[in-house]
């Protein structure tokens, strides 16, 4: 069965770090393109970061700087790690994976986690 599997949400103060994962089964994510996206209550989906399959990535502007995508390819795992959070950053965030970069980018990944809470409060 394929699937992406979410974890590592929660709640967190401002300032504060949370590493989520993104582990992957039924296929082996080295070929794949990955990305994150969030969806806070009200919002339209927005594009975190991405990374291609030869290593490229992209982050979005509003959270360069403070979130670093990784892949262990050993673990079939995508990580996002995510620093200095603000309140701002509260939102559900999903992982996705396509053999297409700007598929993935996009959001017109071919799997698609169920997502991971992360709520940025004091």
């Amino acid at each position: 069965q394929v699937q992406l599997v979410e974890s590592g949400g929660g709640l967190v103060q401002p300032g504060g770090s949370l590493r989520l994962s993104c582990a992957a089964s039924g296929f082996t994510l080295d070929y794949y393109a990955i990305g994150w996206f969030r969806q806070a209550p009200g919002k339209e989906r927005e594009g975190v970061s991405f990374s291609s399959g030869d290593g490229s990535t992209y982050t979005a502007d509003s959270v360069k700087g403070r979130f670093t995508i990784s892949r262990d390819n050993a673990k079939n795992t995508v990580y996002l790690q995510m620093n200095s959070l603000k309140p701002e950053d509260t939102a559900v965030y999903y992982c996705t994976a396509s053999r297409s970069f700007i598929a993935t980018m996009k959001g017109h990944g071919d799997y698609w986690g169920q997502g991971t809470q992360v709520t940025v409060s004091s």
